[in-house]
């Protein structure tokens, strides 16, 4: 990757994100009136629905607060920050079980609540990213919380119907991989000192578990030591998943000069891409079976936002870490492929969800599982990494 090319990427991703991206969301997902974010929008950004997502609430909340902090301290992106978390205090905690609710009303009555306890780990970074805006306490004493109410509830989950019967019992790969890179940041952002314990344990278990070096693949479920399941639920492989533990174990190991962690990482991304890229269309299938088998789900060979935006860090990552020009390759794949046919060039912002040959299936652009997070992060992540790679390349000329 030449420098011409990297400083066109670093205007690409910068700019995209200052100037696309966060002009589509701010100010017109500020909620005045009751507070928080509404995110449901159509592609012109007319709003579809003023339910809120708290998994929304708090992953804008902390990208605000991670601009604040890494980027520039502007008060147009801190004070919606803090309106957010003030409703996310007020409405968004179950008072009977102090666990968040998924959904609630624009006016923060609540819908429903998930089994798993997600919300609780974007807040936690929500409040950490305002702990270091602030210097307030309060949000460093509710970041530590809600981390540990997120550890807690998923090692002995306190009031919910497990998913799986002890007929067949199963485990996730979403826990260890968000309990990462959650770690990584209220590490960063508040000095969380168990932070690396986490971390570590969670690699393992994604390495022990999860990565099976036999068939060359990272399994999404498995059984509660390991085991392969073969049935739908178990054979399925959600290779945009892995791709984000990926770097996230990456940038772990980047950050401690930890080669094997940067192996790990590596591994996955391998695996998993040569998996789930589409061979005939271009662009990341949703699920594929490990056995290369039908699928289950009926949207298994849609294109989604995310994967790709995990997989455009991924590669880009992992060619800065190991100069491997196959990563290169990879990156200009999935960074051109994803700019050809997400990006809303009269609208700005990301189309979510596209057929297998690239179609727009829908055009809204945010829902309850669509919002200012992935693409953005992205976005942010993609310009640091390539200002990284910039400060090197003059370092040696």
């Amino acid at each position: 990757m030449d420098p011409i090319r990297i400083d066109q990427l670093i205007a690409i991703y910068r700019d995209g994100l200052l100037h696309d991206t966060l002009p589509f969301w701010l100010p017109r997902c500020v909620d005045r009136e009751w507070g928080g974010f509404m995110i449901a929008r159509d592609r012109d950004g007319t709003l579809l629905d003023t339910d809120k997502g708290v998994w929304q609430q708090g992953r804008f909340t902390w990208l605000l607060g991670e601009l604040y902090n890494n980027v520039e301290p502007r008060e147009e992106w801190l004070e919606p920050a803090r309106q957010a978390a003030r409703f996310m205090e007020e409405y968004c905690y179950d008072p009977t079980d102090g666990r968040m609710w998924f959904q609630v009303t624009r006016e923060g009555k609540p819908i429903r609540k998930r089994r798993y306890a997600f919300s609780e780990s974007f807040a936690a970074i929500a409040y950490g990213e305002l702990a270091q805006a602030t210097g307030e306490d309060r949000y460093a004493e509710k970041a530590r919380r809600s981390f540990q109410r997120f550890i807690d509830h998923n090692l002995n989950p306190q009031g919910v119907e497990p998913k799986y019967t002890d007929v067949r019992p199963m485990k996730g790969i979403g826990f260890p991989m968000i309990t990462i890179v959650t770690a990584q940041e209220l590490r960063q952002s508040i000095g969380l000192p168990d932070a690396n314990q986490w971390i570590d344990r969670s690699i393992d278990v994604i390495r022990r578990d999860h990565m099976k070096p036999d068939i060359q693949c990272v399994m999404e479920t498995v059984g509660p030591h390991g085991e392969m399941i073969d049935h739908f639920d178990g054979r399925l492989l959600n290779p945009g998943h892995a791709i984000e533990g990926a770097w996230f174990i990456m940038q772990e190991g980047k950050l401690r000069e930890d080669s094997a962690m940067i192996e790990t990482g590596r591994t996955m991304l391998d695996w998993m891409w040569q998996r789930g890229w589409d061979q005939e269309h271009g662009g990341l299938l949703y699920f594929v079976d490990v056995r290369g088998l039908p699928v289950q789900e009926y949207w298994h060979d849609m294109k989604f936002w995310w994967p790709h935006n995990e997989a455009i860090i991924a590669t880009l990552l992992a060619y800065q870490l190991t100069g491997d020009p196959k990563y290169a390759d990879w990156h200009a794949q999935v960074h051109d492929w994803s700019h050809a046919h997400f990006v809303d060039r009269e609208q700005s912002e990301w189309y979510g969800y596209l057929h297998r040959d690239g179609r727009v299936s829908v055009p809204l652009k945010g829902n309850l599982w669509k919002g200012p997070f992935h693409m953005p992060r992205m976005q942010l992540v993609c310009w640091k990494i390539l200002e990284e790679m910039k400060s090197t390349v003059s370092s040696h000329e």
